[in-house]
């Protein structure tokens, strides 16, 4: 037996010397052609076969469609043992659908595909030009073998019903949940100040919302701005959250994952500094009462919760990746990844000396979406 010599042109060898059968070859049962290789007719209609397996797949997508848009989750009158329509007609569909597809591709690769039995000896890891070209050959042959360009009803019907796969994954976007429409824009400081009807003595009388007061995180009483001392950092939140009758909120509003949503919306984080040293933005000459500034605890990075102040300059900086935001500036961002300032909150001091939103955030509150607008200050 002759060993086959693998050196790489330049005296080294890109793998030992091996012999080209290591072991005696077994051999192969003698090879019979399958029906489909000799009969055309059995040929042709395995193709048609295949074909339908892939249409029957294409069938399925478009039920799961219609189903989705027919069955409604919970129709207690539509229970299929035990479980609702909706469940059993979008699972039963879906699963079809590929269960079909395999089936397509298992039979085309037993019936028409190529049929022949190969050995492939080991050879070193290293691959030379022959190996590398002879792979290549073998791809081509593999390509040739599918019958892919021989037989076009397969190549559509397959190419048809993987196409309409994308249907159910365009379809159940919709359930990840409904569109915020304008929820991001607002927050529940806009709800202070407005004008609502109210019923009393049997009569509809219109009153005006107070101002939202600005009350301490977690034990919600308001802050007076004369319990404020230079330098003093206060976490807030608005009253309502704790006092929703004043605000006429029913309770319905502030309770439960809607609490929680205006929680982390209304985030406040109170500074006062010397009035001197802060540079108000173009219009937001009164935003701010006797050195007290008011701004989202929301990073515009990420959203992390933002606590940490440097007290002599008076710079807020996030602890998840280091945004650090100028509170004498109008929450200007002087470093890290954040792409906005801080959202600002115009505050004023009502009739008994409590520190109150003028007005919800002129802005939406934490990190950047698409349909958000963004001038310079």
């Amino acid at each position: 037996m002759e060993p086959v010599d693998h050196s790489d042109g330049h005296g080294g060898h890109g793998g030992a010397l091996v012999p080209d059968e290591p072991i005696a070859n077994p051999g192969v049962p003698e090879h019979l052609p399958r029906p489909t290789d000799v009969d055309p007719a059995k040929e042709k209609r395995a193709e048609r076969q295949v074909a339908g397996f892939f249409g029957l797949s294409a069938i399925c997508t478009i039920l799961f469609a219609v189903s989705y848009f027919t069955f409604d989750v919970g129709d207690n009158w539509h229970v299929v043992g035990g479980l609702g329509a909706s469940t059993v007609a979008l699972g039963g569909t879906l699963g079809l659908s590929l269960l079909f597809i395999g089936i397509a591709i298992i039979h085309w690769s037993r019936k028409l595909m190529g049929d022949d039995e190969l050995v492939e000896m080991r050879h070193p890891a290293y691959s030379g030009e022959a190996d590398r070209q002879r792979t290549l050959d073998d791809l081509r042959t593999g390509y040739e073998e599918t019958g892919i360009a021989r037989r076009p009803l397969i190549v559509r019907s397959a190419l048809g019903s993987l196409a309409l796969l994308g249907v159910p994954a365009v379809i159940l976007l919709r359930d990840l949940g409904p569109l915020p429409g304008d929820k991001l824009y607002h927050t529940i400081w806009g709800q202070g100040g407005r004008k609502i009807t109210v019923i009393e003595d049997g009569e509809e009388v219109e009153v005006e919302v107070p101002k939202m007061r600005i009350s301490r995180d977690a034990i919600g009483t308001p802050i007076l701005a004369s319990d404020l001392e230079i330098g003093d950092l206060v976490n807030a939140q608005p009253e309502v959250l704790f006092n929703p009758e004043r605000y006429y909120v029913p309770h319905a509003e502030v309770e439960g994952a809607a609490l929680q949503t205006h929680k982390s919306k209304a985030s406040l984080i109170l500074l006062r500094m010397e009035p001197e040293d802060i540079k108000p933005g173009k219009g937001r000459e009164d935003w701010s009462v006797n050195g007290i500034v008011a701004y989202s605890k929301i990073c515009t990075h990420v959203g992390c919760p933002i606590s940490l102040n440097e007290r002599t300059t008076h710079h807020l900086l996030c602890p998840c990746h280091q945004s650090t935001f100028d509170m004498t500036d109008s929450g200007n961002v002087i470093f890290g990844p954040a792409g906005r300032p801080l959202p600002q909150l115009p505050i004023e001091i009502d009739d008994q000396g409590y520190l109150v939103a003028q007005s919800d955030f002129t802005e939406p509150v934490g990190p950047s979406f698409w349909e958000r607008d963004y001038e310079e200050r």
